[in-house]
């Protein structure tokens, strides 16, 4: 009666091992629906919270909360640190695009350029800045530049040479003329005058005669003075002669200063004296 109790003992036990499994299996599957893959243990409102062996625990932002997740290399903008408990990955610094650590840029954002793993926004002297490859290149310049950009762009010339638009040049093209201080050509500034005033009034030197040859003038102001080797400026100020005659302007004794053509002083001086005669034969 004994014995036929074992096979029974033996089908519970196998009973029991194998409602266990299924737990497991019901509990890990229930894990796996809620955890990301790779996390060892997880939570609803914040993803990961560590992470299986030699992969890297990520912190990214969701809206206001951060959510973790367990990644085998870190994204990029961010490189790998590992510890002897966990290993994280951490963001580069804010000019480099992505980076192999701390200190070592590997590619850098628009407007920095690369050169001996960081990322500067200039180049050194020799080096070209390459706005396509975000990185310093070699520079290759053209005769007589000691710096450059590019090939045909320089920005600092040989002691000797005068530099002008990005070229370097041994004597100034037409249209410019050398500045010895500077090192450079300026463009030529020619003349510009203004147009002429009206004629003055007639001046003449004092003398007791009623009348007077004189001088009259006009003049025109310089707009723009020209540079060392600009065109220079025409004359500014004319004279040319005239006559001035006094006669009575009214019986006070007062005397007008008139221009007049030079036949008509006879008929003038005829007038003055009252010399009729001389009024019937010019008049």
């Amino acid at each position: 009666m004994g014995k036929m109790w074992i096979p029974l003992l033996i089908w519970m036990l196998h009973l029991m091992i194998l409602t266990e499994g299924q737990d497991n299996t019901r509990r890990s599957s229930s894990v796996s629906r809620v955890c990301p893959a790779g996390c060892v243990s997880c939570s609803a409102p914040n993803g990961c919270l560590s992470c299986k062996p030699r992969l890297f625990f990520h912190l990214e932002l969701d809206g206001m909360r951060q959510r973790g997740s367990c990644l085998s290399s870190c994204p990029q903008g961010h490189y790998g640190r590992r510890f002897p408990h966990i290993s994280t990955c951490t963001r580069c610094k804010d000019e480099c695009a992505s980076c192999f650590s701390e200190h070592f840029c590997t590619h850098c954002h628009p407007g920095h350029f690369l050169f001996g793993g960081k990322c500067g926004d200039s180049c050194p002297i020799g080096f070209t800045a390459n706005t396509v490859l975000c990185e310093c290149t070699v520079s290759e310049c053209c005769t007589g530049c000691e710096v450059c950009v590019r090939r045909n762009m320089c920005v600092r010339c040989r002691a000797d040479l005068y530099f002008l638009h990005g070229q370097c040049h041994l004597t100034c093209p037409k249209g410019f003329e050398p500045d010895v201080q500077l090192m450079q050509c300026t463009p030529q500034v020619h003349c510009e005058v203004g147009g002429w005033t009206n004629w003055g009034p007639c001046i003449r030197r004092s003398s007791a005669r009623p009348y007077r040859r004189g001088q009259e003038t006009r003049d025109r102001q310089v707009l723009k003075s020209p540079s060392v080797s600009g065109d220079p400026c025409p004359p500014v100020s004319q004279i040319r002669k005239c006559v001035n005659r006094k006669r009575p302007k009214s019986p006070s004794g007062l005397y007008k200063v008139v221009k007049e053509p030079p036949y008509r002083l006879f008929v003038d001086m005829a007038e003055v004296f009252n010399f009729s005669k001389c009024r019937d034969v010019f008049i």
